[in-house]
């Protein structure tokens, strides 16, 4: 049980850290106050406890697919709100929009994972003798994903502002399709997209439940038996980023 919520708690914390940490480095690199960070976190872990808290009228809503459904409209969320992040920073003329975009990304994300880890501890509560080695395993976790956030963070924001914002922006362009990948998955499941069958299975160089593949699915939203349609939306997400950072970083330099 503690190798398990280690693991679990883990992928929830890092994918939010990966954002908090690259969104907060962005906006060091460009000048930007980082007020907006604790608006964004009170609105996500008050979203997250009012979502745990009716996750059961959640999950029977929609014929039972509720759930997956609204994690799906999160993670598309983010997805949406991270390209409005890039159109809005190649002028100064958007940046209460580009504050908007960075907040509403951190707080949806903190909403989907911080929701999850609700759940999960939550429901050992009822059981001292697992609650203990599940606490001790979430703060593990916790601390793991957290770890890894500062350790972008300080990355991006070490390096020269040239350098620091294209790898930033890069690191958006995979979360951003991984984003949309983790959306598809979610769907599928839902019986919203048809089943495929996968195209390849991986697990057996990377699993899932490794540390890198808990990092891999938190940066680029790792699936190691993908099917034909996720892999399609995965490749046209990162299509339409890269075009959008690369005019960005046009509008910038000059």
């Amino acid at each position: 049980m503690l190798v398990n919520s280690v693991i679990i708690i883990l992928r929830e914390v890092l994918e939010a850290a990966l954002i908090i940490s690259v969104l907060l480095a962005i906006s060091q690199q460009l000048k930007v106050s980082r007020q907006w960070l604790f608006f964004a976190l009170f609105i996500g872990l008050t979203g997250a406890s009012v979502y745990a808290a009716h996750i059961e009228f959640v999950s029977m809503a929609m014929e039972g697919v509720g759930q997956e459904v609204v994690n799906a409209s999160l993670h598309l969320l983010i997805y949406g709100f991270i390209v409005i992040l890039v159109f809005s920073m190649k002028d100064r003329a958007y940046y209460r929009c580009m504050v908007l975009a960075m907040a509403s990304c951190v707080a949806m994300a903190t909403i989907r994972e911080g929701s999850e880890i609700v759940i999960y501890v939550g429901g050992f509560i009822s059981s001292p003798e697992l609650f203990v080695s599940v606490s001790i395993g979430s703060i593990i976790g916790a601390g793991i994903g957290i770890s890894i956030g500062v350790f972008f963070y300080y990355l991006i924001t070490s390096m020269s502002l040239n350098h620091g914002l294209r790898f930033g922006l890069l690191l958006l362009i995979l979360i951003a399709g991984g984003m949309i990948l983790q959306a598809t998955q979610l769907l599928i499941q839902a019986d919203l997209i048809i089943s495929q069958p996968p195209l390849w299975d991986s697990s057996s160089l990377i699993s899932e439940r490794s540390l890198i593949g808990q990092l891999l699915y938190a940066l680029i939203g790792y699936e190691s038996t993908p099917s034909l349609i996720q892999v399609f939306c995965y490749i046209a997400s990162l299509f339409l980023m890269i075009f959008m950072i690369i005019k960005t970083l046009r509008y910038i330099k000059k």
